[in-house]
């Protein structure tokens, strides 16, 4: 059965998108998340266009053989892990942008399309795609549909999901599904396009999209204020809150992150204390207002307890300060293998998920260090072992269990952005409890009555 099914591949797609060598197959079998099961693939393929998606899709749901949709693997959740004897779908060819509609504020874009690449075309119409993950350098738009995935900007932007107007999606017989709308509002029929957006590629392969955009901001002046304790920073988040300010950015980092990010740059980012915690705001308003709006910030900041406060409307500088904050990941990972979790809670419990991870640290003896986006409280402490020490593994994996635990008991959730995948199953089971879990179940039934797209992913089926 399998070499009949690579051979109706090749006849419908093309001998150049089937994949079947091992070494090439292996750089298509996992996220950047090394945690997560990942299986061997019977193949790889890589359509160019939506008619090589429906023959592929036609082709296994024939033969039976489970499809995992893939863009660039740059999640941290295994959502995209191939299992073994399925056909990795990959979506980087299709990367075209089809149109930029600056009248009425909207793109229409393949999944292949780099989330930079579109913010870079929409720019020049002077307009704004405000979704920002960390690698919007090179993830591509199906992932950060699939995952509805966050970023820096969040806080006063929101996520993927808050920008899509509309999808074509290729369902598990092959049939195409046109949802959403080109309009500014629409009410007709259940929010399908929600439905798919976030679903990890369980339920259809995203072939095409229609975002909305925002006028490209002023650039930003960024405000940088250190503070002696991880309580101190979240009384400022917690007062900027209150007071109702919505910067376009605001980053925290604790003691320990500020630590490998001060070594891998070899600088000093001024915390002046052993427990420093950082705060890093920007506004985008422009002009006399963002100065308004940072000065506000400022106040409170010193208010709650910084010992430092720095701000700047030069973009260059600001672009300087921000570096430590996007190398944060880079740094700790100099320092050894590293578990990333992904914790959301309200933003005034931000400081008790800080404190908790430190007590977390002490109890396993290795590092836990805290950055995130304390806008809208979506946490991502990081675990750092070795992976060559007897029983590092085992105890980084008990610290990153309690901090969902932690982050649950805060009235949180164990995903902001990243997923679910191949590796929280069992903390979306405990989060949404069974009902929950049958209601995602059944939806899956009716739209892959076979379990072939991306089975194992989110919960079991």
């Amino acid at each position: 059965m399998s070499n009949a099914l690579l051979d109706r591949l090749r006849a419908d797609l093309g001998d150049a998108a089937v994949v079947t060598d091992p070494d090439v197959m292996a750089t298509y079998s996992r996220d950047q998340m090394p945690l997560a099961p990942a299986g061997t693939p019977l193949a790889v393929v890589l359509p160019d266009d939506v008619e090589g998606v429906r023959a592929a899709v036609r082709a296994c749901a024939e033969a039976r053989v489970p499809v995992v949709p893939r863009g660039a693997g740059s999640g941290l959740s295994g959502a995209a892990n191939a299992i073994d004897g399925c056909v990795v779908l990959v979506t980087t060819k299709l990367d075209r942008i089809v149109e930029v509609d600056p009248d009425n504020r909207l793109a229409v874009v393949q999944p292949g399309v780099v989330n930079q690449a579109l913010r870079d075309a929409v720019a020049k119409h002077g307009l704004f795609y405000p979704p920002d993950p960390s690698s919007y350098d090179w993830c591509t738009i199906g992932g950060n549909l699939a995952t509805n995935a966050g970023g820096l900007c969040c806080v006063k932007y929101g996520v993927t999901a808050d920008f899509v107007l509309g999808l074509e999606v290729v369902l598990a017989d092959g049939a195409v599904l046109r949802t959403g709308r080109r309009t500014v509002k629409g009410v007709a029929g259940y929010d399908l396009t929600r439905l798919f957006v976030g679903s990890e590629g369980t339920l259809g392969i995203i072939t095409e999209a229609t975002l909305s955009l925002r006028p490209l901001p002023q650039a930003p002046a960024t405000l940088v204020a250190a503070f002696p304790s991880a309580a101190t920073a979240g009384e400022a988040v917690s007062g900027i809150v209150r007071e109702g300010l919505v910067p376009s950015l605001m980053e925290i980092m604790d003691a320990a992150t500020i630590d490998a990010v001060q070594t891998y740059l070899r600088t000093d980012l001024g915390t002046g204390s052993e427990h420093g915690t950082l705060l890093l705001c920007q506004s985008d308003t422009g002009g006399a207002q963002a100065a308004a709006e940072l000065a506000a910030v400022e106040r409170l900041c010193r208010d709650a307890g910084a010992e430092m406060t720095y701000h700047t409307d030069d973009a260059v500088e600001g672009d300087l300060l921000m570096r430590a904050r996007r190398v944060a990941l880079t740094a700790l990972e100099s320092r050894g293998s590293c578990m990333t979790d992904d914790v959301c809670v309200p933003r005034t419990r931000i400081a008790e998920l800080v404190t908790g991870c430190e007590r977390i640290a002490e109890e396993v003896g290795l590092t836990v260090a805290v950055v995130g986006h304390a806008g809208d409280g979506n946490m991502h402490p990081t675990v750092v072992y070795d992976a060559a020490a007897e029983g590092e593994f085992e105890r980084a994996k008990r610290a990153f269990d309690a901090i969902l635990e932690l982050g649950l008991s805060l009235g949180g959730t164990v995903t902001g952005e990243h997923g679910v995948g191949k590796f929280k199953q069992e903390w979306l089971s405990r989060e949404i409890g069974p009902v929950g879990i049958d209601v995602h179940r059944r939806l899956k039934r009716a739209l892959d009555p076979e379990n072939l797209f991306n089975p194992g992913s989110m919960f079991s089926p």
